[in-house]
Protein backbone atom coordinates (compact mmCIF):
# COMPACT_ATOMS: atom_id res chain seq x y z
CA UNK A 1 0.00 0.00 0.00
CA UNK A 2 2.64 2.74 0.71
CA UNK A 3 5.69 3.13 -1.59
CA UNK A 4 7.97 0.42 -0.16
CA UNK A 5 7.14 -3.00 1.11
CA UNK A 6 7.41 -2.48 4.54
CA UNK A 7 8.88 0.81 6.48
CA UNK A 8 11.41 -1.20 8.67
CA UNK A 9 13.89 1.53 9.18
CA UNK A 10 14.80 5.02 8.36
CA UNK A 11 15.62 4.98 4.96
CA UNK A 12 12.22 3.42 4.04
CA UNK A 13 10.58 5.90 6.25
CA UNK A 14 12.78 8.43 3.93
CA UNK A 15 11.89 7.36 0.92
CA UNK A 16 8.17 7.13 1.86
CA UNK A 17 8.39 10.85 2.58
CA UNK A 18 10.37 11.26 -0.66
CA UNK A 19 7.89 9.98 -2.55
CA UNK A 20 4.96 12.06 -0.95
CA UNK A 21 7.21 15.03 -1.75
CA UNK A 22 7.88 14.21 -4.91
CA UNK A 23 4.23 12.91 -6.09
CA UNK A 24 2.36 16.50 -4.66
CA UNK A 25 4.89 18.37 -6.15
CA UNK A 26 4.22 16.83 -9.54
CA UNK A 27 0.60 17.33 -9.00
CA UNK A 28 1.00 21.07 -8.23
CA UNK A 29 3.66 22.07 -10.69
CA UNK A 30 1.34 20.39 -13.13
CA UNK A 31 -1.52 22.64 -12.32
CA UNK A 32 0.38 25.87 -12.30
CA UNK A 33 1.32 24.91 -16.01
CA UNK A 34 -2.15 24.09 -16.98
CA UNK A 35 -3.33 27.34 -15.72
CA UNK A 36 -0.53 29.28 -17.78
CA UNK A 37 -1.54 26.39 -20.92
CA UNK A 38 -5.47 27.06 -20.77
CA UNK A 39 -4.29 30.90 -21.15
CA UNK A 40 -1.71 30.63 -23.73
CA UNK A 41 -3.56 28.09 -25.77
CA UNK A 42 -7.01 29.54 -25.96
CA UNK A 43 -5.70 32.84 -26.81
CA UNK A 44 -3.71 31.41 -29.75
CA UNK A 45 -7.25 30.13 -30.36
CA UNK A 46 -8.94 33.01 -30.39
CA UNK A 47 -6.26 35.04 -32.15
CA UNK A 48 -5.02 36.47 -29.18
CA UNK A 49 -1.46 36.61 -27.68
CA UNK A 50 -2.25 35.64 -24.11
CA UNK A 51 -0.14 36.45 -21.07
CA UNK A 52 3.13 37.27 -22.14
CA UNK A 53 5.13 39.87 -20.19
CA UNK A 54 6.04 38.03 -17.11
CA UNK A 55 9.01 35.57 -17.61
CA UNK A 56 9.36 33.61 -21.07
CA UNK A 57 6.80 33.19 -23.10
CA UNK A 58 4.71 34.41 -19.70
CA UNK A 59 5.39 31.52 -17.65
CA UNK A 60 5.74 33.24 -14.51
CA UNK A 61 2.41 34.94 -14.70
CA UNK A 62 0.38 31.78 -12.90
CA UNK A 63 3.33 32.64 -10.10
CA UNK A 64 2.01 36.50 -9.68
CA UNK A 65 -1.56 36.01 -10.08
CA UNK A 66 -1.05 33.27 -7.14
CA UNK A 67 0.50 36.22 -5.43
CA UNK A 68 -2.07 37.93 -6.45
CA UNK A 69 -4.79 36.76 -5.00
CA UNK A 70 -3.61 36.43 -1.41
CA UNK A 71 -2.70 39.92 -1.02
CA UNK A 72 -6.03 41.59 -2.19
CA UNK A 73 -8.86 42.48 -0.31
CA UNK A 74 -10.84 40.04 1.44
CA UNK A 75 -14.69 41.16 1.09
CA UNK A 76 -16.98 39.75 3.63
CA UNK A 77 -20.86 40.11 2.32
CA UNK A 78 -23.48 40.52 5.33
CA UNK A 79 -25.88 37.75 6.00
CA UNK A 80 -23.26 35.14 5.10
CA UNK A 81 -22.98 31.92 7.24
CA UNK A 82 -19.46 32.59 7.85
CA UNK A 83 -17.89 29.07 9.59
CA UNK A 84 -19.71 27.39 6.54
CA UNK A 85 -18.54 30.30 4.21
CA UNK A 86 -15.17 29.79 5.15
CA UNK A 87 -14.83 26.09 5.63
CA UNK A 88 -16.29 25.63 1.35
CA UNK A 89 -13.45 26.57 -0.38
CA UNK A 90 -10.96 24.67 2.19
CA UNK A 91 -13.09 21.64 1.79
CA UNK A 92 -12.97 22.18 -2.29
CA UNK A 93 -9.21 22.63 -2.34
CA UNK A 94 -8.41 19.64 -0.05
CA UNK A 95 -10.46 16.94 -1.70
CA UNK A 96 -9.24 18.08 -5.14
CA UNK A 97 -5.51 17.17 -3.61
CA UNK A 98 -6.08 14.12 -1.55
CA UNK A 99 -7.75 12.31 -4.68
CA UNK A 100 -4.64 12.14 -6.52
CA UNK A 101 -2.78 10.15 -3.28
CA UNK A 102 -3.86 6.75 -5.41
CA UNK A 103 -2.55 8.18 -8.65
CA UNK A 104 0.99 6.77 -10.31
CA UNK A 105 3.45 8.52 -11.71
CA UNK A 106 5.74 6.29 -12.40
CA UNK A 107 6.95 2.63 -12.38
CA UNK A 108 8.66 0.60 -10.34
CA UNK A 109 12.22 0.26 -9.67
CA UNK A 110 14.98 -1.34 -7.41
CA UNK A 111 17.34 0.96 -5.66
CA UNK A 112 20.03 -0.39 -2.60
CA UNK A 113 18.09 -3.36 -2.44
CA UNK A 114 14.58 -1.85 -1.88
CA UNK A 115 11.61 -1.63 -4.35
CA UNK A 116 10.13 1.45 -4.78
CA UNK A 117 6.85 2.65 -6.49
CA UNK A 118 6.15 6.12 -7.03
CA UNK A 119 2.17 6.11 -5.86
CA UNK A 120 1.66 7.28 -2.65
CA UNK A 121 -1.12 4.64 -2.19
CA UNK A 122 -2.19 1.90 -3.63
CA UNK A 123 -4.98 0.37 -1.24
CA UNK A 124 -7.54 -2.41 -1.62
CA UNK A 125 -10.33 0.14 -2.92
CA UNK A 126 -8.09 1.36 -5.68
CA UNK A 127 -10.29 3.61 -7.98
CA UNK A 128 -13.37 3.61 -5.64
CA UNK A 129 -10.84 6.41 -4.06
CA UNK A 130 -11.63 9.16 -6.61
CA UNK A 131 -14.98 8.14 -6.83
CA UNK A 132 -15.58 8.71 -2.56
CA UNK A 133 -13.56 11.77 -3.04
CA UNK A 134 -15.41 12.90 -6.14
CA UNK A 135 -18.82 12.45 -4.52
CA UNK A 136 -17.91 14.53 -1.55
CA UNK A 137 -16.55 17.56 -3.89
CA UNK A 138 -20.05 19.06 -4.35
CA UNK A 139 -20.24 19.63 -0.79
CA UNK A 140 -17.22 22.68 -0.97
CA UNK A 141 -19.51 23.89 -4.36
CA UNK A 142 -23.26 23.79 -2.64
CA UNK A 143 -21.99 24.75 0.94
CA UNK A 144 -20.18 28.08 -0.82
CA UNK A 145 -23.39 28.74 -2.74
CA UNK A 146 -26.04 28.62 0.53
CA UNK A 147 -23.62 30.32 3.15
CA UNK A 148 -23.55 33.24 0.50
CA UNK A 149 -26.33 34.56 1.29
CA UNK A 150 -27.62 35.70 -1.94
CA UNK A 151 -29.89 33.99 -4.89
CA UNK A 152 -27.12 33.52 -7.31
CA UNK A 153 -24.46 31.63 -5.80
CA UNK A 154 -27.23 29.59 -4.44
CA UNK A 155 -28.43 28.87 -7.86
CA UNK A 156 -25.63 27.47 -8.66
CA UNK A 157 -24.60 25.52 -5.90
CA UNK A 158 -28.20 23.99 -6.83
CA UNK A 159 -27.32 23.60 -10.23
CA UNK A 160 -23.95 21.66 -9.24
CA UNK A 161 -26.02 19.55 -6.87
CA UNK A 162 -27.57 18.29 -9.75
CA UNK A 163 -25.54 18.22 -12.25
CA UNK A 164 -22.65 16.20 -10.41
CA UNK A 165 -24.93 13.49 -8.60
CA UNK A 166 -26.30 13.00 -12.31
CA UNK A 167 -23.20 12.27 -13.30
CA UNK A 168 -21.40 10.30 -10.80
CA UNK A 169 -23.71 7.58 -11.60
CA UNK A 170 -22.60 7.20 -15.58
CA UNK A 171 -18.76 7.83 -13.93
CA UNK A 172 -19.53 4.99 -11.28
CA UNK A 173 -20.84 2.49 -14.22
CA UNK A 174 -17.68 3.22 -16.36
CA UNK A 175 -15.69 2.65 -13.55
CA UNK A 176 -17.38 -0.62 -12.32
CA UNK A 177 -17.31 -2.13 -16.18
CA UNK A 178 -13.14 -1.51 -15.72
CA UNK A 179 -13.33 -3.24 -12.57
CA UNK A 180 -15.72 -6.50 -13.63
CA UNK A 181 -12.93 -6.61 -16.79
CA UNK A 182 -9.90 -6.14 -14.70
CA UNK A 183 -11.04 -8.23 -11.83
CA UNK A 184 -9.25 -6.15 -9.02
CA UNK A 185 -10.10 -2.61 -7.76
CA UNK A 186 -6.87 -1.92 -7.04
CA UNK A 187 -4.70 0.64 -8.91
CA UNK A 188 -1.01 -1.31 -9.33
CA UNK A 189 -3.22 -4.22 -10.34
CA UNK A 190 -5.05 -2.39 -13.27
CA UNK A 191 -2.01 -1.05 -14.61
CA UNK A 192 -0.33 -4.31 -14.63
CA UNK A 193 -3.25 -5.82 -16.76
CA UNK A 194 -2.82 -3.43 -19.45
CA UNK A 195 1.19 -3.96 -19.93
CA UNK A 196 2.07 -6.11 -22.71
CA UNK A 197 0.59 -6.59 -26.31
CA UNK A 198 -3.41 -7.00 -26.64
CA UNK A 199 -2.91 -9.96 -29.51
CA UNK A 200 -0.39 -12.18 -29.44
CA UNK A 201 0.10 -12.84 -32.41
CA UNK A 202 2.44 -14.63 -35.12
CA UNK A 203 2.13 -11.62 -37.29
CA UNK A 204 3.97 -8.32 -36.06
CA UNK A 205 1.84 -5.84 -36.66
CA UNK A 206 -0.52 -7.22 -34.08
CA UNK A 207 1.91 -7.47 -31.71
CA UNK A 208 2.04 -3.81 -31.83
CA UNK A 209 -1.68 -2.64 -30.66
CA UNK A 210 -1.01 -2.44 -26.37
CA UNK A 211 -3.05 -4.29 -23.54
CA UNK A 212 -4.79 -0.44 -23.09
CA UNK A 213 -8.31 -0.87 -21.83
CA UNK A 214 -8.98 1.80 -24.28
CA UNK A 215 -10.07 -0.75 -27.39
CA UNK A 216 -11.58 -3.49 -25.11
CA UNK A 217 -13.66 -0.79 -22.91
CA UNK A 218 -13.92 1.81 -25.31
CA UNK A 219 -17.63 2.55 -24.85
CA UNK A 220 -16.43 2.60 -20.69
CA UNK A 221 -13.67 5.36 -22.22
CA UNK A 222 -16.27 7.93 -23.75
CA UNK A 223 -18.67 7.35 -20.82
CA UNK A 224 -16.07 8.29 -18.29
CA UNK A 225 -14.78 11.05 -20.54
CA UNK A 226 -17.75 12.48 -20.61
CA UNK A 227 -19.09 11.86 -16.89
CA UNK A 228 -15.20 13.59 -15.72
CA UNK A 229 -16.10 16.27 -17.68
CA UNK A 230 -19.52 17.47 -16.34
CA UNK A 231 -18.00 16.17 -13.18
CA UNK A 232 -15.15 18.99 -13.31
CA UNK A 233 -18.11 21.08 -14.31
CA UNK A 234 -15.54 21.71 -17.53
CA UNK A 235 -16.98 22.98 -20.90
CA UNK A 236 -19.78 22.52 -21.96
CA UNK A 237 -20.66 21.65 -19.45
CA UNK A 238 -20.12 24.30 -16.95
CA UNK A 239 -23.40 24.96 -15.72
CA UNK A 240 -22.71 25.43 -12.18
CA UNK A 241 -20.61 28.53 -13.16
CA UNK A 242 -22.43 29.83 -16.09
CA UNK A 243 -21.16 33.51 -15.89
CA UNK A 244 -23.76 34.71 -18.41
CA UNK A 245 -26.59 33.93 -16.12
CA UNK A 246 -25.64 33.80 -12.66
CA UNK A 247 -23.20 36.43 -12.81
CA UNK A 248 -20.41 33.68 -11.53
CA UNK A 249 -22.00 30.99 -10.14
CA UNK A 250 -20.97 29.66 -6.50
CA UNK A 251 -18.26 31.44 -6.19
CA UNK A 252 -20.16 35.23 -6.80
CA UNK A 253 -19.65 36.27 -3.22
CA UNK A 254 -16.31 34.84 -3.04
CA UNK A 255 -12.68 36.96 -3.08
CA UNK A 256 -8.92 37.04 -2.74
CA UNK A 257 -7.22 33.77 -1.51
CA UNK A 258 -11.15 31.98 -0.53
CA UNK A 259 -11.67 32.49 -4.42
CA UNK A 260 -8.36 31.16 -5.45
CA UNK A 261 -9.30 28.09 -3.92
CA UNK A 262 -11.75 27.47 -5.68
CA UNK A 263 -10.21 28.35 -8.61
CA UNK A 264 -6.87 25.75 -7.69
CA UNK A 265 -9.61 23.32 -7.10
CA UNK A 266 -11.00 23.52 -10.73
CA UNK A 267 -7.68 23.27 -12.35
CA UNK A 268 -6.22 20.19 -9.90
CA UNK A 269 -9.47 18.15 -10.83
CA UNK A 270 -8.86 18.58 -14.38
CA UNK A 271 -5.03 17.39 -14.00
CA UNK A 272 -6.65 14.62 -11.35
CA UNK A 273 -9.37 13.28 -14.24
CA UNK A 274 -6.83 13.18 -16.77
CA UNK A 275 -4.45 11.15 -14.78
CA UNK A 276 -7.60 8.99 -14.24
CA UNK A 277 -8.53 8.24 -17.63
CA UNK A 278 -4.90 7.65 -18.36
CA UNK A 279 -4.16 4.84 -15.70
CA UNK A 280 -7.69 3.14 -16.21
CA UNK A 281 -7.76 2.96 -20.11
CA UNK A 282 -4.09 4.37 -21.44
CA UNK A 283 -2.18 1.54 -19.14
CA UNK A 284 -0.93 4.99 -16.59
CA UNK A 285 3.02 5.01 -16.52
CA UNK A 286 3.35 1.55 -18.24
CA UNK A 287 5.85 1.54 -21.26
CA UNK A 288 9.04 0.23 -23.15
CA UNK A 289 11.75 0.58 -20.80
CA UNK A 290 15.41 -1.28 -21.08
CA UNK A 291 15.81 -4.00 -18.26
CA UNK A 292 19.37 -4.81 -16.52
CA UNK A 293 20.43 -3.50 -13.26
CA UNK A 294 23.18 -0.95 -14.16
CA UNK A 295 22.91 2.81 -13.14
CA UNK A 296 21.89 3.96 -16.57
CA UNK A 297 18.89 1.46 -17.15
CA UNK A 298 17.83 2.40 -13.53
CA UNK A 299 17.63 6.15 -14.12
CA UNK A 300 15.55 4.87 -17.32
CA UNK A 301 13.58 3.15 -15.41
CA UNK A 302 12.81 5.81 -13.11
CA UNK A 303 12.79 8.87 -15.53
CA UNK A 304 10.67 6.92 -18.39
CA UNK A 305 7.81 5.95 -16.69
CA UNK A 306 7.23 9.60 -15.63
CA UNK A 307 7.63 10.86 -19.22
CA UNK A 308 4.91 8.28 -20.55
CA UNK A 309 2.88 9.29 -17.84
CA UNK A 310 2.77 12.99 -18.34
CA UNK A 311 2.81 13.32 -22.54
CA UNK A 312 -0.42 10.75 -21.93
CA UNK A 313 -1.95 13.09 -19.38
CA UNK A 314 -0.97 16.22 -21.42
CA UNK A 315 -3.11 14.65 -24.40
CA UNK A 316 -6.21 15.26 -22.13
CA UNK A 317 -5.00 18.56 -20.93
CA UNK A 318 -5.03 19.37 -24.09
CA UNK A 319 -8.22 17.77 -25.44
CA UNK A 320 -10.15 20.33 -22.29
CA UNK A 321 -8.38 22.90 -23.00
CA UNK A 322 -9.77 22.82 -26.67
CA UNK A 323 -13.32 21.49 -25.61
CA UNK A 324 -12.85 25.26 -23.71
CA UNK A 325 -12.22 27.28 -26.54
CA UNK A 326 -14.32 26.06 -29.60
CA UNK A 327 -17.60 24.47 -27.64
CA UNK A 328 -20.71 26.44 -26.13
CA UNK A 329 -21.92 25.56 -23.28
CA UNK A 330 -25.03 23.14 -23.13
CA UNK A 331 -28.40 24.00 -22.21
CA UNK A 332 -29.50 22.89 -18.42
CA UNK A 333 -32.22 20.93 -19.49
CA UNK A 334 -30.02 19.13 -22.44
CA UNK A 335 -27.37 18.39 -19.77
CA UNK A 336 -29.47 16.55 -17.55
CA UNK A 337 -31.63 14.84 -20.68
CA UNK A 338 -28.04 13.68 -21.44
CA UNK A 339 -26.84 12.19 -18.40
CA UNK A 340 -30.17 10.47 -17.29
CA UNK A 341 -31.91 9.34 -20.30
CA UNK A 342 -28.15 8.35 -22.79
CA UNK A 343 -25.37 8.17 -20.54
CA UNK A 344 -26.95 6.25 -17.41
CA UNK A 345 -28.95 3.36 -19.79
CA UNK A 346 -25.71 2.72 -21.85
CA UNK A 347 -23.42 2.42 -18.79
CA UNK A 348 -26.12 -0.07 -17.07
CA UNK A 349 -26.21 -1.72 -20.70
CA UNK A 350 -22.16 -1.90 -20.91
CA UNK A 351 -21.86 -3.25 -17.15
CA UNK A 352 -24.36 -6.06 -17.96
CA UNK A 353 -22.23 -6.57 -21.60
CA UNK A 354 -18.97 -6.88 -19.56
CA UNK A 355 -19.96 -9.00 -17.09
CA UNK A 356 -21.65 -11.16 -19.56
CA UNK A 357 -18.29 -11.31 -21.97
CA UNK A 358 -16.18 -12.11 -18.78
CA UNK A 359 -18.23 -15.15 -18.33
CA UNK A 360 -17.88 -16.13 -21.74
CA UNK A 361 -14.00 -16.14 -21.45
CA UNK A 362 -13.78 -17.55 -18.10
CA UNK A 363 -15.64 -21.06 -19.42
CA UNK A 364 -14.17 -20.83 -22.86
CA UNK A 365 -10.77 -21.20 -21.16
CA UNK A 366 -11.88 -24.34 -19.89
CA UNK A 367 -12.86 -25.92 -22.78
CA UNK A 368 -11.01 -26.71 -25.29
CA UNK A 369 -12.97 -25.84 -28.65
CA UNK A 370 -15.54 -23.39 -27.67
CA UNK A 371 -16.20 -21.87 -30.63
CA UNK A 372 -19.02 -24.31 -31.98
CA UNK A 373 -20.96 -23.71 -28.54
CA UNK A 374 -20.30 -20.09 -28.96
CA UNK A 375 -21.77 -19.69 -32.76
CA UNK A 376 -24.92 -21.85 -31.46
CA UNK A 377 -25.29 -19.39 -28.62
CA UNK A 378 -24.94 -16.45 -30.77
CA UNK A 379 -26.98 -17.71 -33.23
CA UNK A 380 -30.06 -17.74 -30.99
CA UNK A 381 -29.36 -14.40 -29.34
CA UNK A 382 -29.29 -13.14 -32.98
CA UNK A 383 -32.37 -14.90 -34.12
CA UNK A 384 -34.35 -13.64 -31.06
CA UNK A 385 -33.38 -10.37 -31.38
CA UNK A 386 -34.61 -10.35 -35.29
CA UNK A 387 -37.79 -11.78 -33.95
CA UNK A 388 -38.19 -8.95 -31.49
CA UNK A 389 -37.51 -6.16 -33.82
CA UNK A 390 -40.39 -8.16 -36.40
CA UNK A 391 -43.21 -8.38 -33.94
CA UNK A 392 -42.54 -4.98 -32.27
CA UNK A 393 -44.73 -3.15 -34.43
CA UNK A 394 -47.33 -5.40 -33.66
CA UNK A 395 -47.60 -4.19 -30.31
CA UNK A 396 -46.49 -0.57 -30.61
CA UNK A 397 -49.29 2.03 -29.41
CA UNK A 398 -50.67 3.86 -32.12
CA UNK A 399 -52.48 7.73 -30.60
CA UNK A 400 -56.27 8.22 -32.13
CA UNK A 401 -55.91 10.84 -34.45
CA UNK A 402 -58.50 14.21 -33.42
CA UNK A 403 -61.78 13.71 -35.73
CA UNK A 404 -64.78 15.56 -36.44
CA UNK A 405 -67.70 15.26 -38.71
CA UNK A 406 -67.08 16.65 -42.20
CA UNK A 407 -69.56 19.90 -42.84
CA UNK A 408 -72.97 18.58 -43.60
CA UNK A 409 -72.57 15.37 -41.79
CA UNK A 410 -75.77 15.58 -39.72
CA UNK A 411 -74.67 17.55 -36.60
CA UNK A 412 -74.03 16.06 -33.70
CA UNK A 413 -76.98 13.34 -34.19
CA UNK A 414 -74.54 11.16 -35.98
CA UNK A 415 -77.25 11.00 -38.72
CA UNK A 416 -75.01 12.21 -41.83
CA UNK A 417 -73.13 9.73 -43.56
CA UNK A 418 -69.61 12.80 -43.88
CA UNK A 419 -66.58 11.15 -43.70
CA UNK A 420 -64.04 12.45 -40.67
CA UNK A 421 -61.82 15.16 -40.98
CA UNK A 422 -58.81 16.27 -39.07
CA UNK A 423 -58.94 19.54 -37.52
CA UNK A 424 -56.14 21.64 -38.42
CA UNK A 425 -54.55 24.07 -35.06
CA UNK A 426 -56.59 27.81 -35.82
CA UNK A 427 -59.25 25.90 -38.03
CA UNK A 428 -62.78 26.59 -36.49
CA UNK A 429 -64.94 23.17 -37.69
CA UNK A 430 -66.94 25.05 -39.99
CA UNK A 431 -63.61 26.13 -41.60
CA UNK A 432 -63.21 29.63 -41.09
CA UNK A 433 -59.69 30.82 -39.70
CA UNK A 434 -59.36 31.55 -36.31
CA UNK A 435 -57.55 34.67 -35.27
CA UNK A 436 -56.01 35.40 -31.69
CA UNK A 437 -57.72 38.21 -29.81
CA UNK A 438 -55.76 41.21 -30.17
CA UNK A 439 -54.15 40.12 -33.62
CA UNK A 440 -55.21 41.40 -37.22
CA UNK A 441 -56.19 38.78 -40.06
CA UNK A 442 -53.96 39.60 -43.06
CA UNK A 443 -56.91 39.35 -45.52
CA UNK A 444 -59.35 41.28 -44.09
CA UNK A 445 -58.09 43.43 -40.92
CA UNK A 446 -55.31 45.55 -42.65
CA UNK A 447 -55.80 48.15 -44.80
CA UNK A 448 -55.06 47.94 -48.73
CA UNK A 449 -52.81 49.61 -50.74
CA UNK A 450 -55.00 51.56 -52.83
CA UNK A 451 -57.28 52.88 -49.56
CA UNK A 452 -58.11 56.02 -48.98
CA UNK A 453 -56.45 57.08 -45.39
CA UNK A 454 -57.30 60.07 -43.85
CA UNK A 455 -53.98 62.14 -42.84
CA UNK A 456 -55.95 65.08 -41.42
CA UNK A 457 -55.34 63.42 -38.01
CA UNK A 458 -52.18 62.91 -36.00
CA UNK A 459 -50.83 59.67 -35.64
CA UNK A 460 -52.66 57.09 -33.16
CA UNK A 461 -55.68 59.29 -32.69
CA UNK A 462 -58.86 57.94 -33.90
Amino acid sequence: MLPVDAITDGWDLLIVLAVVVVGWAYFLLSTAVLIWAERRIVARMQSRLGPNRLGPWGILQTLADGAKFFFKEDILPKGVDKPVYFAAPLVSAIIAMVTFAVIPIGGDFALAGRDISLQIWDPEIGMLWPLATGSLAVYGIVLAGWSSGSKYPLLGGVRSSAQMISYELSMGLAVGAVFIYTGSLRVSDIVAAQQGSLITDSIPILNLIPAWHLVPMFPAFVLFFIAATAEIQRPPFDLPEAEGELVGGFNTEYSAAKFAMFFLAEFMNVITMSAIIVTMFLGGPSGPVPAGDGWLATTAQIVLPIVYFTAKVWVFVFIYIWMRGSLPRFRYDRLMTLGWKVMLPLGIAWVFLTGFAVVIRSWARTVDDPLPTLGTWAAIIIGVAVLLYLVSPLFASREDAEVEPAAGSGGSGGGGGGSPVRTDPGTAPGGSQVTEPGRADDAHDLPDDDADVDTSRPAGVT
